[in-house]
């Protein structure tokens, strides 16, 4: 079983590292586009749109997605079935679940900043403003903060589910 869990572990951080690189790859192509200025403004200079950075982003996008319910629905489900003893368990079970809701957070930002930075590069015009902030490359370093979440939730569960399994055979 442990095997299995490790492998589902680099598998999860994989597809979070994958995402990460399109996430900054989309950023990259991103600002590859020539900065045009609008019409009647003098002072503000704006990106046209990049069809490979919202590519790049849908990926990213949608393997973070990907990762985070694969992890949610492995590391999820032992919450749900250790929840009487998180209350009185050991410091292990502590830091499981803190990065359960670690990486919830993660998500929470790194998603829409993923979303955010391809929705800005859908448009058929330039624009102006909010496009110049780095939405893809703060998203794509978030799904390698996801990974190493993902990471500390695998390192801790097994110890944790070790440590109880012993308690309740020895009392």
């Amino acid at each position: 079983m442990a095997k299995a869990g490790a492998l589902i572990c680099l598998l999860i951080v994989s597809v979070d590292v994958v995402a990460g690189t399109f996430g900054i790859k989309a950023e990259i192509n991103s600002n590859k586009v020539t900065h045009t200025r609008l019409r009647g403004s003098s002072s503000s200079a704006c990106k046209g749109p990049s069809h490979e950075a919202f590519k790049s982003g849908l990926v990213a996008a949608t393997l973070q997605a990907i990762a985070h319910i694969a992890v949610n629905l492995l590391w999820g489900c032992m919450c749900m079935c250790f929840s009487e003893e998180l209350e009185r368990s050991a410091f292990n079970l502590r830091l499981w679940f803190a990065c359960l809701i670690l990486s919830w957070i993660v998500v929470a930002i790194g998603f829409p900043m993923l979303v955010i930075g391809m929705l800005a590069n859908s448009k058929s015009e330039g624009s102006c403003g909010i496009t110049h902030s780095h939405f893809l490359l703060i998203g794509g370093v978030l799904c390698f903060a996801h990974g190493l979440c993902c990471i500390a939730q695998y390192v801790s569960a097994p110890v944790t589910i070790g440590h109880e399994a012993t308690n309740n055979v020895y009392p």
